[in-house]
């Protein structure tokens, strides 16, 4: 290891910040560099407190050199080949790094064949490492510890067993192969849609004939200059004050993930769906098929396009409830028909499309909840102000904050402010709960206005299709929960695109052990599995032989009666024990002189 110093002009001064580095000596012959710990500026007795710390003394040339913990291998003897001494008595445990999880991961990566994808669509060329090695890499760190490429080549590789189970030293995890191999990876994303059909298809006999589309955004750090679609829009995380990218996405009903695009961050959802109809059906070929969106996705025009034009075209649409007022009337007279135990509904035929009143006892038993404590949070806050009676401005800004917190709810309270010229008092200051609005709000809890284009169809199965769309909001929670999506920290293009990729390919991974574990153990979430597989530990138990190297054997420990019961569960079975390897010291990589 050594210190790498840079020097950057800031403010007019020069500033130097330091960098511990280590030098690897690979299989092929060359010196890799990883960057090991970042100390910002320090001062000179600083400085050379930690060149002490990392150098060490060569008794054969009298100096200090820097440390190599790469090992470089050395001819073996020709009466060593089949045989070899080693020192029982010097054994070391080395190494100990989680296996399991890193092993389910890349069996998920097999199981939807993507190696062989990826096989064919980057070829090995004369790169010393597969690219669909790498590609598996990120993927597969995406899914069980998200972070940048920065921290998997700095940190999370040595930290786990993806180096046995890709075969590969630390060269697959070299920081500019990383990003090389972003850069490769995106004009290959509509066959990757082709295959993860068939591939879903094949596994669970899935059916396309109802597809569920909608849209998230994530956010960016950074302005990101360079990358045209990062702009300031509405934003899903709560983050207006950045740049981010929206994300249209289309699952089946049972979760499966078929597509998806990345847009501008100012795109408006209503622009998205007719793109979207064109590609599946370039893609897939048309036929019958129904899209399941919720309200404001599409237009007006579009759903008349899709009524018309588009013959084997169907939707299924949540609508807004001010279109219950507009045909208040006609509801009235018709009645209720129950399709549930708890929901029932009243259906409405106008203009070559049927709406669907529907009405849910448990969702209105929540929405009421909801709103009610809301509206206490909130007349708590406005009594304290009463008693409190603080100067008007003060008094505004405390009735801002608190029609903020309380959303929609704020509308069901009157209340009435001091003019400019009048001090607060209990008689300035009063408010009141508007019980007949609240009322009349309450009895259109639960109700739900579905609109679609199939008129034959059963209510109650249209019910059960729009109840799915908790399906792709799962989906958008796992990619920016358990898959970290956000934020992004790219700010190139094509790599913040790249990135996503990444992330629906690790969606992909998860929702194959999903299924699995809903077919074997259903109480099991992918995330709990992933944490307990963790524990079963890859060793390197090294012995040192008595002509100078070292024996190093990769084992990973026997799983306990748990993860033993899980994978018997789940039909998987361990591989056999990594092969064994025999290493010889590395020569000592001169330090570079630090410019003082």
């Amino acid at each position: 290891m050594f210190l790498r110093s840079n020097t950057r002009i800031k403010d007019g001064k020069e500033h130097r910040y330091y960098t511990v580095v280590e030098s690897r000596r690979l299989q092929s012959g060359k010196v890799a560099q990883r960057q090991v710990l970042y100390l910002g500026e320090i001062n000179d007795s600083q400085q050379a407190a930690w060149r002490r710390t990392l150098e060490v003394f060569d008794e054969e040339q009298q100096r200090y050199t820097p440390l190599s913990l790469f090992p470089e291998d050395r001819p073996v003897p020709a009466d060593a080949i089949d045989s070899v001494q080693v020192k029982l008595s010097e054994m070391k445990l080395e190494r100990a790094r989680p296996y399991g999880n890193c092993w389910l991961g890349c069996e998920l990566w097999r199981q939807l064949q993507l190696d062989r994808f990826w096989s064919g669509k980057l070829p090995r060329g004369r790169e010393g490492v597969a690219w669909p090695q790498v590609l598996e890499l990120l993927v597969v760190n995406r899914l069980i510890d998200p972070g940048s490429e920065f921290r998997l080549h700095r940190q999370w590789f040595d930290q786990s067993a993806m180096d046995v189970l890709l075969g590969q030293d630390f060269a697959v995890a070299e920081k500019d192969r990383l990003y090389r191999c972003l850069d490769r990876v995106l004009e290959h994303k509509q066959d990757l849609f082709v295959h993860l059909q068939q591939r879903w298809k094949d596994l669970f006999d899935a059916e396309f004939d109802l597809l569920l589309y909608d849209l998230t955004s994530t956010y960016v750090e950074g302005e990101a200059e360079q990358n045209p679609k990062a702009r300031y829009g509405y934003s899903r995380d709560k983050r207006p004050d950045c740049k981010q990218v929206v994300i249209a996405l289309i699952v089946t009903p049972a979760g499966l993930p078929l597509a998806y695009e990345v847009m501008a961050g100012n795109t408006s959802e209503k622009t998205t769906l007719r793109g979207f109809l064109d590609r599946i059906e370039s893609l897939y070929g048309k036929a019958r098929r129904v899209w399941l969106m919720d309200r404001g996705i599409p237009t007006e025009a579009l759903l008349r396009e899709m009524r018309t034009t588009r013959q084997e075209t169907f939707y299924l649409v949540g609508t807004s409830r001010a279109k219950i007022r507009e045909y208040e009337k006609q509801w009235l007279e018709l009645p209720w028909q129950k399709v549930r135990e708890s929901v029932e509904v009243k259906l409405f035929a106008r203009e070559g499309e049927l709406y669907v009143l529907a009405k849910s006892e448990g969702r209105q038993a929540k929405e009421m909840a909801m709103r009610r404590k809301k509206l206490a949070r909130l007349l708590r806050k406005l009594r304290a102000m009463r008693r409190s009676c603080p100067k008007r401005d003060q008094l505004l800004m405390r009735v801002g904050a608190a029609k903020t917190d309380a959303g929609r709810a704020f509308g069901f309270v009157k209340i009435n402010l001091p003019r400019a010229d009048q001090e607060v008092t209990k008689e300035t200051f009063t408010f009141q709960l508007d019980k007949a609005k609240l009322k009349e709000a309450e009895l259109r809890d639960g109700h739900y206005l579905l609109r679609t284009n199939l008129l034959a169809e059963d209510p109650a199965v249209l019910w059960d299709r729009y109840v799915q769309l908790t399906q792709i909001e799962a989906a958008f929670k796992c990619l920016k929960s358990d898959l970290g999506i956000r934020p992004i920290h790219h700010q190139l293009e094509h790599r913040v695109d790249a990135h996503i990729l990444v992330a629906f390919l690790s969606y992909c991974l998860t929702v194959r052990l999903r299924h699995r574990l809903r077919m074997h153990v259903p109480g099991l979430t992918p995330r709990a599995v992933l944490e307990k597989l963790a524990g079963i530990q890859m060793l390197d138990v090294s012995f040192p032989t008595t002509d100078g190297r070292r024996l190093i054997m990769p084992r990973y420990t026997e799983p306990n009666p748990e993860q033993a019961i899980l994978l018997h569960h789940l039909n998987l079975v361990l591989p056999q024990q990594p092969p064994p390897r025999i290493t010889t010291p590395a020569p000592a990589v001169p330090c570079p002189q630090l410019k003082m």
